[in-house]
């Protein structure tokens, strides 16, 4: 089945970004994404589509890199999308301990290449762009900013989060010089599906829920306030799909999140509680694990800049999620479910034979939360 796509999704074998790609098409949407080394990921990202449930044969897959100046895409291609209206960039390159130059390539150039070729289409009614919540709303920054001004940004907060904040600026001050219409979606922690935990990322939060699994967070840091939201995936790409029907103004940003996660102290006691496990007992102070050797505090220091007793306002995005018949489905079994299928799959080491399930061997150690059977080496 040939169809001419109405929808763009950069980045689509991302987290975001495949699990939005299901759901567009799930809705009936007509959706090119575009992949890098398209011969190879084509099968992988449509295998996991039918594995999920979606239809792929409204899906076009474009061998793109948005690196690129018009993100590397063939000329035959660039036509097929001419009839796209709505443009989602979900790429980006996220570890901790980046290059610079790295990161702004992907985060910041590269999220200028999806805005150019957005405004290029001659149908185009939306770019949708994925931020971060402790970017927007942070102190503006101008576009483009003065070098002394980056070099504190990235010496403060790392390569990752720094790009992030600089393409922020540079979308909104470019997409307003070339009017197109904008939305920034800033994501809370992103964990796994509500109903199967799935997500198929193991940094961040993650990282957290692995040591305190393995017995190797002796502390947390932050304070008995701090505040980590989290968001289910399902429920973000929900509500990403909504956003072109219902955003009217030029310029758009919603904090999607859920106001019901728990402090960050009671967020890792709920999970010890549901894994069996001891949850730790000191919680030091942010400024004082940042002084302290990383050998010794075994925390990447670029995380600590989302620990915050900061709160966000959601108004915009509760309105949205209302009109679109949207809710999140209950945080702390969401929680639950993610911490199951984290330790189900080992943090990335293995995939179980069936969803939640991993078969137990000799040499391992083995509990039972809720109905799953889990296995640790």
């Amino acid at each position: 089945m040939v169809t001419e796509p109405d929808t763009l999704v950069a980045g689509a074998t991302g987290l975001i970004g495949r699990w939005l790609t299901a759901e567009l098409l799930t809705r009936g949407r007509s959706v090119a994404a575009t992949v890098r080394d398209a011969p190879v990921r084509e099968g992988e990202l449509r295998g996991w589509l039918r594995e999920h449930g979606a239809d792929d044969r409204a899906l076009t897959v474009i061998g793109a890199d948005v690196r690129r100046p018009d993100l590397g895409i063939a000329p035959d291609d660039a036509r097929r999308l001419l009839s796209v209206q709505d443009v989602y960039n979900t790429a980006a390159v996220f570890h901790f301990g980046l290059d610079r130059d790295k990161a702004r390539r992907v985060n910041v150039d590269g999220a200028l290449n999806v805005l150019h070729h957005a405004a290029r289409l001659p149908r185009l009614r939306r770019l949708v762009h994925v931020s971060g919540y402790r970017v927007s709303g942070a102190e503006p920054l101008p576009y483009p900013a003065p070098e002394d001004r980056l070099a504190r940004l990235y010496r403060h907060y790392g390569a990752y989060e720094a790009s992030k904040h600089e393409a922020d600026a540079a979308l909104r001050a470019v997409a307003a010089a070339t009017a197109v219409p904008l939305t920034l979606i800033n994501p809370a922690t992103v964990i796994g599906h509500s109903r199967t935990g799935e997500s198929g990322q193991y940094i961040g939060l993650a990282d957290m829920v692995e040591k305190l699994w393995t017995g190797r967070l002796p502390a947390l840091a932050g304070s008995r306030n701090t505040f980590v939201p989290v968001v289910t995936v399902d429920y973000l790409a929900r509500f990403m799909a909504a956003v072109p029907e219902h955003d009217r103004d030029m310029l758009h940003a919603h904090w999607v999140l859920d106001q019901a996660t728990p402090e960050l102290p009671e967020l890792v006691a709920l999970l010890a509680r549901h894994l069996g496990v001891r949850a730790p007992r000191v919680t030091l102070p942010v400024g004082l694990v940042r002084r302290l050797p990383r050998a010794l505090t075994r925390t990447e220091p670029e995380t600590l800049t989302f620990l915050s007793d900061d709160r966000y306002s959601t108004a915009s995005a509760d309105t949205l999620a209302g009109a679109a018949g949207l809710s999140h489905p209950p945080v702390a079994d969401a929680l639950r479910r993610w911490a199951d299928r984290l330790v189900a799959e080992r943090f990335g080491a293995t995939r179980p034979p069936l969803p939640g399930a991993l078969t137990s061997a000799a040499g391992t150690r083995t509990y039972v939360a809720g109905d799953r059977t889990h296995a640790e080496p």
